[in-house]
């Protein structure tokens, strides 16, 4: 797997996101809804990742999102589940909600139903969040099949959050 963005392999960008945030005494916390827990994951295949790594929150309902992270209800109905300003409140949410000092956010619809004119499959947008509340998001339209689009959603947040941890150095 290569995140074509930063042009590192993904093992690598998570090793290089552990190293800043170790050297900065801060933790990150995942908030992901259709990865299902993939960046998390890859954060904790990492040996001491327990170091920088403080929790994942896998918010697939929008109750969830809700009750775990704070995202309010009326957020999700003005704007939908998959969309920028939800991607915002579930970072920030997520920082909050833990004793992390930055996260990052994944909501999307990854097929190969559920996307609209407006949100096609493909559709998934990110968020990151630093402790000074600073938040980032984003969107992206991905090609493929299910777990392509999951895949490449899993890389993209990883690679926005050690691009956004580089440039506050």
């Amino acid at each position: 797997m290569k995140d074509i963005a930063a042009g590192l392999p993904v093992e690598s960008m998570v090793t290089r996101i552990g190293e800043l945030l170790v050297a900065r005494n801060q933790t990150v916390t995942a908030v992901e809804s259709c990865t299902g827990g993939g960046v998390s994951r890859l954060f904790t295949m990492v040996p001491g990742s327990s170091a920088w790594f403080e929790c994942g929150f896998v918010t697939y309902s929008n109750s969830a999102k809700s009750a775990m992270v704070g995202v309010p209800e009326d957020l999700i109905e003005q704007y939908g589940a998959v969309s920028c300003e939800v991607a915002r409140a579930m970072a920030l949410g997520g920082r909050l909600h833990s004793r992390a000092g930055c996260a990052v956010s994944v909501t999307g619809v990854a097929g190969p139903t559920g996307g609209t004119p407006d949100k096609p499959v493909g559709t998934v947008c990110f968020g990151w969040a630093l402790r000074d509340n600073a938040v980032h998001a984003e969107s992206c339209l991905f090609d493929g099949e299910r777990n392509s689009i999951r895949e490449q959603s899993v890389e993209h947040a990883l690679s926005g959050l050690l691009k956004l941890l580089e440039s506050h150095a």
